[in-house]
């Protein structure tokens, strides 16, 4: 019998992902400054996918053959195909999990329990699937097609895709400094890849499009790490530029700013070493990132100076947030282990663009954080 699949449109479309992908390792444009959980979670999945791209292309080579080397065929073709529906199980989930992360600024674990369990599911199906053919079989002449259980597996890919989408947009009407990581048009080459790989059968697109959607994000990142800081990880003063020209020209919108500054950050240089005080500087950064991760954005305006821009944000919420800071610290004094304690002066202010100049913003901002950390040295001699 002759393969219905097509293994010259398999064939390229696979070299063209491994090209893709190749470049991105070599290049190591998957390195994120200041990012390094993030990091390790796209080149994992960038070598997931290489192999990936590689088994789909040894999967429809061996599809349909018989003769000699039957049973070599047979068992190559089960564990490839296996392989291939565990890869866009895995990788979908990595993808979104790192979505989230990258929003939030840290793991939210409790986000992803029911696509996990989904995911434990569907290793038992193809765990099962290799004594009884329920996702997918192997006919007498070694061909592949579909079982009944295929499609819980699109539309699982597909609830997936659709919950990163709507999370993203979600998440951008609170936070419009998410401009820089565009969800859609990530997710957008795997649905499309989803949606012609199940209508279009004898073809392989699913391994270029997770190619091209992982080189898309790379693109975004490093774009992104322009305005980051490399130190802590959060973005840095070329960005709060650009956010404040932004609101010049938009006149109308209102935002909550704050000016933060540790206490007694020399103290922390030159008794415990300047190795210890960027561990500080990193520390802060992160307690900044838990508190206003997912509905502001964090920035190192200088030293230990850090500026955070909410949206949608209302005047009561500069006293919640300014507790919520404080109450964060002394969690992560608590536990730290270190000879010195944290401790943040605060200065916050609700800002309406449309009787307000951005260029009074940093000015106004600071000195309410001096008029914070004055109060504070009046009951706590430290030097500054």
């Amino acid at each position: 019998m002759t393969p219905a699949i097509n293994i010259y449109a398999v064939t390229v479309a696979d070299f063209i992902g491994i090209a893709i992908l190749l470049v991105i390792l070599v290049s190591r444009g998957w390195n994120l400054p200041g990012r390094k959980e993030e990091s390790n979670i796209l080149v994992r999945m960038l070598i997931m996918s290489v192999i990936n791209c590689i088994v789909d292309h040894l999967v429809a080579y061996y599809d349909g053959k018989t003769g000699a080397g039957f049973g070599f065929y047979r068992t190559m073709l089960m564990i490839g195909n296996t392989y291939l529906y565990l890869y866009n199980t895995f990788v979908g989930i990595f993808l979104v999990h790192m979505i989230v992360k990258h929003i939030e600024r840290k793991t939210v674990h409790r986000k992803f329990i029911v696509f996990w369990i989904v995911c434990i599911i569907q290793v038992v199906l193809l765990i099962t699937n290799l004594f009884t053919p329920i996702v997918f079989k192997l006919d007498a002449y070694n061909e592949y097609t579909r079982g009944d259980l295929f499609l819980f597996f699109i539309v699982a890919g597909a609830i997936l895709n659709i919950y990163g989408i709507v999370y993203y947009i979600v998440s951008k009407i609170r936070n419009p400094g998410l401009r820089y990581f565009p969800v859609i048009e990530f997710l957008m080459p795997i649905i499309l890849g989803m949606i012609g790989q199940t209508f279009m059968y004898g073809i392989s697109l699913l391994p270029a499009c997770f190619a091209v959607s992982l080189a898309g994000i790379v693109i975004a990142f490093q774009n992104e790490c322009i305005y980051i800081d490399k130190l802590t990880g959060v973005y840095n003063r070329f960005e709060l530029d650009r956010e404040l020209k932004r609101l010049q020209k938009r006149h109308k919108e209102k935002i909550v700013a704050y000016m933060l500054d540790l206490n007694g950050f020399k103290k922390i240089n030159d008794e415990y070493s300047h190795e210890e005080g960027d561990q500080a500087l990193i520390a802060f950064a992160n307690i900044l990132n838990d508190v206003f991760g997912s509905v502001g954005t964090v920035i190192r305006f200088a030293g230990d100076e850090f500026v955070v821009l909410m949206h949608k944000a209302k005047e009561s919420d500069i006293e919640i947030y300014k507790k919520k800071t404080a109450d964060a610290v002394d969690k992560y004094n608590e536990s730290s282990g270190k000879p010195y304690k944290l401790s943040a002066a605060v200065g916050g202010k609700v800002f309406d663009f449309s009787k307000e100049d951005t260029q009074d913003l940093v000015v106004v901002i600071d000195t309410l954080m001096y008029k914070d950390k004055d109060d504070y040295y009046k009951d706590h001699k430290r030097e500054r």
